[in-house]
């Protein structure tokens, strides 16, 4: 088994699901409201840029990283706290220039050291599993225009793993949000 394809997610052969362009981000945000207002929940929308209120008109839950990376900044916190005390009250009882076993005001560097650190690597962990990446291949890859994104294409896709997804209902959708074109997604 390659790396590649350890890393990347199986996706069984045949239909991946719709695709359709369209010709600019406001035409792109009504059809994601069209689609979301249908009841589709495994879809995705890609274009050039950021467009302001695209995960509302999809219909994506809040994220779920913010939450779990202040659990693991105040796990980071009370981690250093417990070693600093345990340090000074059990470990090595050295009283330094006449302090005490353990004061709060010289933990916090390291205290704040280890709340950043634990955030920060939870944070990239977490997105990139939440994202299920990293993904060297996917079957938009292989969808015609769809190299073109990045440069001046508006794309939808609706995943024929959604629950509501039938091939001929979901084109008739896609069909009434005025696309410039629609292609049925073929995965490898």
């Amino acid at each position: 088994m390659g790396l590649m394809s350890f890393f990347a997610p199986r996706v069984p052969k045949g239909v991946y699901g719709l695709m359709a362009e369209y010709d600019g981000p406001d035409t792109l945000i009504e059809a994601c409201k069209a689609v979301r207002d249908a009841g589709y929940k495994k879809t995705d929308a890609f274009s050039p840029f950021p467009i302001h209120g695209i995960e509302d008109a999809l219909g994506l839950p809040e994220s779920k990283v913010g939450k779990i990376a202040i659990l693991f900044s105040f796990t980071g916190a009370t981690i250093a706290l417990l070693m600093q005390w345990w340090t000074g009250v059990y470990g090595y009882k050295l009283i330094v220039g006449g302090k005490p076993f353990f004061a709060f005001e010289p933990s916090i560097p390291i205290t704040f050291e280890l709340t950043v650190l634990l955030s920060a690597f939870s944070s990239v962990v977490l997105m990139l599993l939440l994202n299920g990446l990293p993904r060297f291949h996917h079957p938009l890859f292989g969808a015609k225009d769809f190299h073109r994104v990045g440069d001046d294409r508006f794309m939808l896709v609706i995943e024929k793993s959604d629950p509501k997804f039938d091939e001929n209902s979901t084109r008739q959708l896609l069909e009434g949000t005025h696309p410039k074109s629609t292609q049925v997604v073929e995965s490898n």
